[in-house]
Protein backbone atom coordinates (compact mmCIF):
# COMPACT_ATOMS: atom_id res chain seq x y z
CA UNK A 1 0.00 0.00 0.00
CA UNK A 2 1.45 3.37 -1.01
CA UNK A 3 1.41 6.02 1.68
CA UNK A 4 -0.23 8.61 -0.63
CA UNK A 5 -3.27 6.36 -1.05
CA UNK A 6 -3.63 6.16 2.72
CA UNK A 7 -3.29 9.92 3.03
CA UNK A 8 -5.93 11.03 0.56
CA UNK A 9 -8.37 8.36 1.74
CA UNK A 10 -7.95 9.46 5.31
CA UNK A 11 -8.66 13.09 4.63
CA UNK A 12 -11.92 12.29 2.91
CA UNK A 13 -12.88 9.78 5.55
CA UNK A 14 -11.85 11.88 8.56
CA UNK A 15 -12.87 11.00 12.08
CA UNK A 16 -16.39 9.54 12.20
CA UNK A 17 -18.77 9.90 15.11
CA UNK A 18 -21.79 7.63 15.18
CA UNK A 19 -25.14 9.40 15.09
CA UNK A 20 -28.38 7.43 15.35
CA UNK A 21 -31.16 8.58 13.05
CA UNK A 22 -34.75 7.42 13.01
CA UNK A 23 -35.30 4.78 10.40
CA UNK A 24 -38.41 5.81 8.47
CA UNK A 25 -39.35 3.53 5.60
CA UNK A 26 -39.33 5.31 2.24
CA UNK A 27 -40.65 4.33 -1.16
CA UNK A 28 -37.62 4.88 -3.39
CA UNK A 29 -39.43 4.35 -6.69
CA UNK A 30 -38.82 7.36 -8.94
CA UNK A 31 -41.94 9.33 -9.72
CA UNK A 32 -41.65 12.57 -11.62
CA UNK A 33 -43.54 15.73 -12.38
CA UNK A 34 -42.93 17.79 -15.51
CA UNK A 35 -41.97 21.43 -15.30
CA UNK A 36 -44.23 23.05 -17.88
CA UNK A 37 -41.69 25.75 -18.80
CA UNK A 38 -38.63 23.62 -19.55
CA UNK A 39 -40.30 20.22 -19.93
CA UNK A 40 -37.93 18.80 -17.32
CA UNK A 41 -38.78 15.87 -15.08
CA UNK A 42 -38.05 16.23 -11.38
CA UNK A 43 -38.32 13.32 -8.92
CA UNK A 44 -40.98 13.42 -6.24
CA UNK A 45 -40.11 10.21 -4.35
CA UNK A 46 -36.64 10.67 -2.95
CA UNK A 47 -34.42 9.67 -0.04
CA UNK A 48 -34.66 12.64 2.29
CA UNK A 49 -31.68 13.92 4.29
CA UNK A 50 -32.03 16.83 6.71
CA UNK A 51 -29.39 18.74 8.65
CA UNK A 52 -30.50 21.17 11.35
CA UNK A 53 -27.20 21.46 13.20
CA UNK A 54 -24.32 19.00 12.96
CA UNK A 55 -26.13 15.79 12.02
CA UNK A 56 -27.67 13.80 9.18
CA UNK A 57 -31.31 12.87 9.75
CA UNK A 58 -32.26 10.14 7.29
CA UNK A 59 -33.10 6.47 6.94
CA UNK A 60 -30.52 3.84 7.90
CA UNK A 61 -31.11 1.45 4.98
CA UNK A 62 -31.61 2.11 1.27
CA UNK A 63 -31.76 -0.09 -1.86
CA UNK A 64 -28.88 -0.43 -4.31
CA UNK A 65 -28.95 0.90 -7.86
CA UNK A 66 -30.08 4.39 -8.81
CA UNK A 67 -31.33 6.59 -5.94
CA UNK A 68 -32.17 10.28 -5.75
CA UNK A 69 -31.25 12.13 -2.55
CA UNK A 70 -32.91 15.36 -1.46
CA UNK A 71 -30.60 17.04 1.05
CA UNK A 72 -32.19 19.93 2.96
CA UNK A 73 -29.59 22.01 4.75
CA UNK A 74 -31.67 23.78 7.38
CA UNK A 75 -28.62 24.73 9.43
CA UNK A 76 -26.55 27.92 9.49
CA UNK A 77 -23.45 26.21 8.05
CA UNK A 78 -22.44 25.17 4.54
CA UNK A 79 -22.39 21.36 4.25
CA UNK A 80 -22.30 18.44 1.82
CA UNK A 81 -22.72 14.71 2.11
CA UNK A 82 -20.25 12.13 0.81
CA UNK A 83 -20.87 8.37 0.79
CA UNK A 84 -17.80 6.26 1.66
CA UNK A 85 -18.19 2.54 0.85
CA UNK A 86 -16.25 0.63 3.55
CA UNK A 87 -14.41 -2.64 2.97
CA UNK A 88 -16.16 -5.73 4.31
CA UNK A 89 -15.92 -6.14 8.06
CA UNK A 90 -15.07 -2.49 8.79
CA UNK A 91 -17.54 -0.19 10.53
CA UNK A 92 -17.75 3.20 12.17
CA UNK A 93 -16.32 1.59 15.33
CA UNK A 94 -13.11 0.89 13.41
CA UNK A 95 -12.95 4.55 12.52
CA UNK A 96 -13.06 5.52 16.18
CA UNK A 97 -10.34 3.08 17.18
CA UNK A 98 -8.09 3.19 14.09
CA UNK A 99 -8.39 6.75 12.79
CA UNK A 100 -9.10 9.04 15.71
CA UNK A 101 -5.61 9.33 17.26
CA UNK A 102 -3.82 9.62 13.91
CA UNK A 103 -6.32 12.08 12.47
CA UNK A 104 -6.30 14.34 15.51
CA UNK A 105 -2.51 14.41 15.62
CA UNK A 106 -2.16 15.19 11.90
CA UNK A 107 -4.80 17.91 11.75
CA UNK A 108 -3.57 19.64 14.89
CA UNK A 109 -0.10 19.90 13.35
CA UNK A 110 -1.50 21.30 10.08
CA UNK A 111 -3.56 23.90 11.94
CA UNK A 112 -0.42 24.90 13.83
CA UNK A 113 1.29 25.59 10.52
CA UNK A 114 3.34 22.37 10.59
CA UNK A 115 1.94 20.94 7.38
CA UNK A 116 4.87 18.68 6.55
CA UNK A 117 4.74 17.03 9.98
CA UNK A 118 0.95 16.83 9.81
CA UNK A 119 0.92 15.04 6.47
CA UNK A 120 3.65 12.70 7.66
CA UNK A 121 1.50 11.74 10.65
CA UNK A 122 -1.17 10.33 8.34
CA UNK A 123 1.32 7.68 7.28
CA UNK A 124 0.40 5.87 10.51
CA UNK A 125 -3.05 4.99 9.18
CA UNK A 126 -3.95 1.32 8.64
CA UNK A 127 -3.79 -0.16 5.14
CA UNK A 128 -7.52 -0.95 4.88
CA UNK A 129 -8.28 2.71 4.18
CA UNK A 130 -6.99 2.16 0.68
CA UNK A 131 -9.96 -0.15 0.04
CA UNK A 132 -12.61 2.50 0.70
CA UNK A 133 -14.56 3.59 -2.40
CA UNK A 134 -15.85 7.16 -2.49
CA UNK A 135 -19.21 6.77 -4.17
CA UNK A 136 -20.59 10.26 -4.67
CA UNK A 137 -22.85 12.59 -2.78
CA UNK A 138 -23.98 16.19 -3.03
CA UNK A 139 -21.70 19.08 -3.77
CA UNK A 140 -21.39 21.87 -1.22
CA UNK A 141 -24.78 23.35 -0.34
CA UNK A 142 -25.38 26.71 1.34
CA UNK A 143 -27.42 27.21 4.53
CA UNK A 144 -31.20 27.10 4.00
CA UNK A 145 -30.74 25.55 0.54
CA UNK A 146 -31.55 22.10 -0.86
CA UNK A 147 -29.41 19.81 -3.02
CA UNK A 148 -30.94 17.07 -5.19
CA UNK A 149 -28.48 14.44 -6.40
CA UNK A 150 -28.94 11.11 -8.22
CA UNK A 151 -26.34 8.35 -7.72
CA UNK A 152 -25.89 4.67 -8.53
CA UNK A 153 -24.77 2.67 -5.46
CA UNK A 154 -23.47 -0.85 -5.01
CA UNK A 155 -24.61 -2.92 -1.99
CA UNK A 156 -22.48 -2.44 1.09
CA UNK A 157 -21.78 -0.56 4.30
CA UNK A 158 -21.31 3.19 3.87
CA UNK A 159 -20.48 6.19 6.00
CA UNK A 160 -22.29 9.43 5.13
CA UNK A 161 -20.05 12.33 6.12
CA UNK A 162 -19.32 16.05 5.85
CA UNK A 163 -15.81 17.38 6.52
CA UNK A 164 -16.28 21.13 6.07
CA UNK A 165 -14.47 22.91 8.92
CA UNK A 166 -15.87 24.90 11.82
CA UNK A 167 -14.53 28.43 12.43
CA UNK A 168 -12.13 26.88 14.99
CA UNK A 169 -10.73 24.50 12.36
CA UNK A 170 -12.51 21.35 13.61
CA UNK A 171 -14.13 19.23 10.92
CA UNK A 172 -17.90 18.75 10.92
CA UNK A 173 -17.25 15.00 11.07
CA UNK A 174 -15.83 15.55 14.54
CA UNK A 175 -19.04 17.31 15.52
CA UNK A 176 -21.29 14.38 14.61
CA UNK A 177 -21.72 14.55 10.83
CA UNK A 178 -21.02 10.88 10.17
CA UNK A 179 -23.76 8.28 9.82
CA UNK A 180 -23.68 4.58 8.85
CA UNK A 181 -25.87 3.69 5.86
CA UNK A 182 -26.62 0.15 4.69
CA UNK A 183 -27.18 -0.28 0.93
CA UNK A 184 -29.02 -3.57 0.42
CA UNK A 185 -28.85 -6.18 -2.33
CA UNK A 186 -32.43 -5.31 -3.33
CA UNK A 187 -32.34 -3.00 -6.33
CA UNK A 188 -34.40 0.20 -6.40
CA UNK A 189 -35.50 -0.44 -9.97
CA UNK A 190 -35.01 3.25 -10.71
CA UNK A 191 -33.50 4.69 -13.88
CA UNK A 192 -31.25 7.76 -14.14
CA UNK A 193 -32.85 11.03 -15.24
CA UNK A 194 -32.41 12.57 -18.69
CA UNK A 195 -29.89 15.40 -18.44
CA UNK A 196 -30.33 18.84 -20.00
CA UNK A 197 -26.58 19.57 -19.78
CA UNK A 198 -23.82 16.93 -19.89
CA UNK A 199 -20.63 17.71 -17.97
CA UNK A 200 -17.34 15.82 -18.32
CA UNK A 201 -15.00 15.99 -15.31
CA UNK A 202 -11.32 15.18 -15.81
CA UNK A 203 -8.18 15.76 -13.77
CA UNK A 204 -6.21 15.88 -17.02
CA UNK A 205 -8.58 17.91 -19.21
CA UNK A 206 -10.60 19.89 -16.67
CA UNK A 207 -14.35 20.62 -16.73
CA UNK A 208 -16.23 20.72 -20.03
CA UNK A 209 -19.92 20.68 -21.00
CA UNK A 210 -21.82 20.13 -24.19
CA UNK A 211 -23.95 23.28 -24.50
CA UNK A 212 -24.58 26.77 -23.18
CA UNK A 213 -26.28 26.94 -19.79
CA UNK A 214 -29.56 28.83 -19.64
CA UNK A 215 -31.83 30.05 -16.87
CA UNK A 216 -34.50 27.85 -15.36
CA UNK A 217 -34.59 24.26 -14.16
CA UNK A 218 -31.70 22.08 -15.27
CA UNK A 219 -30.58 18.50 -14.77
CA UNK A 220 -26.80 18.20 -15.02
CA UNK A 221 -25.06 14.89 -15.65
CA UNK A 222 -21.46 14.62 -14.41
CA UNK A 223 -19.31 11.95 -16.08
CA UNK A 224 -15.99 11.29 -14.30
CA UNK A 225 -13.62 10.57 -17.19
CA UNK A 226 -10.63 9.92 -14.93
CA UNK A 227 -9.82 10.15 -11.23
CA UNK A 228 -6.73 10.75 -9.09
CA UNK A 229 -5.67 12.26 -5.77
CA UNK A 230 -4.44 15.85 -6.07
CA UNK A 231 -1.79 17.63 -3.98
CA UNK A 232 -4.12 17.74 -0.98
CA UNK A 233 -4.98 14.02 -1.51
CA UNK A 234 -8.57 14.87 -2.56
CA UNK A 235 -10.21 13.53 -5.73
CA UNK A 236 -11.82 16.01 -8.13
CA UNK A 237 -15.56 16.58 -7.74
CA UNK A 238 -18.04 19.10 -9.18
CA UNK A 239 -19.61 21.98 -7.23
CA UNK A 240 -22.00 24.62 -8.57
CA UNK A 241 -21.51 28.12 -7.13
CA UNK A 242 -23.48 31.36 -7.48
CA UNK A 243 -21.11 34.36 -7.41
CA UNK A 244 -21.75 38.02 -6.73
CA UNK A 245 -20.08 40.36 -9.23
CA UNK A 246 -17.45 41.48 -6.71
CA UNK A 247 -16.19 37.97 -5.84
CA UNK A 248 -12.52 37.39 -6.71
CA UNK A 249 -12.12 33.99 -8.37
CA UNK A 250 -8.81 33.39 -6.60
CA UNK A 251 -10.57 33.75 -3.24
CA UNK A 252 -13.02 30.99 -4.16
CA UNK A 253 -10.20 28.83 -5.49
CA UNK A 254 -8.15 29.19 -2.29
CA UNK A 255 -11.15 28.47 -0.05
CA UNK A 256 -11.74 25.13 -1.79
CA UNK A 257 -8.38 23.72 -0.59
CA UNK A 258 -8.83 22.04 2.81
CA UNK A 259 -5.04 21.85 3.36
CA UNK A 260 -4.89 25.62 3.77
CA UNK A 261 -5.79 26.37 7.43
CA UNK A 262 -8.24 28.98 6.05
CA UNK A 263 -9.65 26.63 3.42
CA UNK A 264 -13.00 24.79 3.52
CA UNK A 265 -13.76 26.66 6.75
CA UNK A 266 -16.94 28.52 7.65
CA UNK A 267 -18.15 31.13 7.27
CA UNK A 268 -17.88 30.97 3.51
CA UNK A 269 -16.47 34.19 1.96
CA UNK A 270 -19.07 36.86 1.19
CA UNK A 271 -20.76 36.67 -2.18
CA UNK A 272 -20.34 32.90 -2.59
CA UNK A 273 -23.40 30.61 -2.47
CA UNK A 274 -22.98 26.89 -3.03
CA UNK A 275 -25.84 25.17 -4.89
CA UNK A 276 -24.90 21.48 -4.86
CA UNK A 277 -23.22 19.26 -7.42
CA UNK A 278 -21.78 15.74 -7.34
CA UNK A 279 -19.14 14.63 -4.82
CA UNK A 280 -16.14 12.32 -5.36
CA UNK A 281 -16.82 9.25 -7.53
CA UNK A 282 -14.54 6.67 -9.21
CA UNK A 283 -13.46 7.03 -12.82
CA UNK A 284 -16.19 5.93 -15.22
CA UNK A 285 -19.03 6.94 -12.87
CA UNK A 286 -21.88 9.29 -13.73
CA UNK A 287 -23.96 11.26 -11.23
CA UNK A 288 -26.70 13.84 -11.68
CA UNK A 289 -27.77 17.00 -9.88
CA UNK A 290 -30.65 19.44 -10.23
CA UNK A 291 -30.62 23.24 -10.18
CA UNK A 292 -33.00 26.12 -10.83
CA UNK A 293 -30.82 28.88 -12.25
CA UNK A 294 -31.55 32.60 -12.09
CA UNK A 295 -29.70 35.11 -14.26
CA UNK A 296 -26.24 35.91 -12.92
CA UNK A 297 -22.64 34.78 -12.56
CA UNK A 298 -21.88 31.15 -11.69
CA UNK A 299 -18.96 28.72 -11.53
CA UNK A 300 -18.23 25.02 -11.57
CA UNK A 301 -15.29 24.16 -9.33
CA UNK A 302 -13.53 21.11 -7.91
CA UNK A 303 -12.26 20.84 -4.35
CA UNK A 304 -8.58 20.76 -5.34
CA UNK A 305 -5.60 23.15 -5.19
CA UNK A 306 -4.90 25.34 -8.24
CA UNK A 307 -8.29 24.50 -9.74
CA UNK A 308 -8.18 27.24 -12.38
CA UNK A 309 -4.79 26.20 -13.75
CA UNK A 310 -6.06 22.61 -14.04
CA UNK A 311 -9.23 23.64 -15.88
CA UNK A 312 -11.26 22.65 -12.80
CA UNK A 313 -12.70 26.15 -12.27
CA UNK A 314 -15.07 27.35 -14.98
CA UNK A 315 -16.94 30.67 -14.59
CA UNK A 316 -20.03 31.27 -16.74
CA UNK A 317 -22.97 33.66 -17.01
CA UNK A 318 -26.66 32.80 -17.13
CA UNK A 319 -28.47 35.40 -19.21
CA UNK A 320 -32.01 36.60 -18.57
Amino acid sequence: MKINNQLYVCILLLFAVFLNCKSDKKNNTEEAVVDATNNIEFPTNVIEIVTRGMEFQCVDTIPSGWNTFKYENLSHETHFFLLDNYPEGKTVENTLTDIAPVFEKGMDLINEGKSEEGFAAFGELPEWFGDIVFSGGSGLIAPKHTAITTLKLEPGYYIMECYVKMPNGKFHTLMGMAKPIIVTEANSGNNPPEATVNITLSGEEGISYDKGITKGKQIFSVYVKDQKPHENFIWHDLNLVKLNDYVIEEELEAWMDWSDPKGLITPVPDGITFLGGVNDMPAGSTGYFYADLKPGKYAFISEVPNAKRKGLLKVFDVID
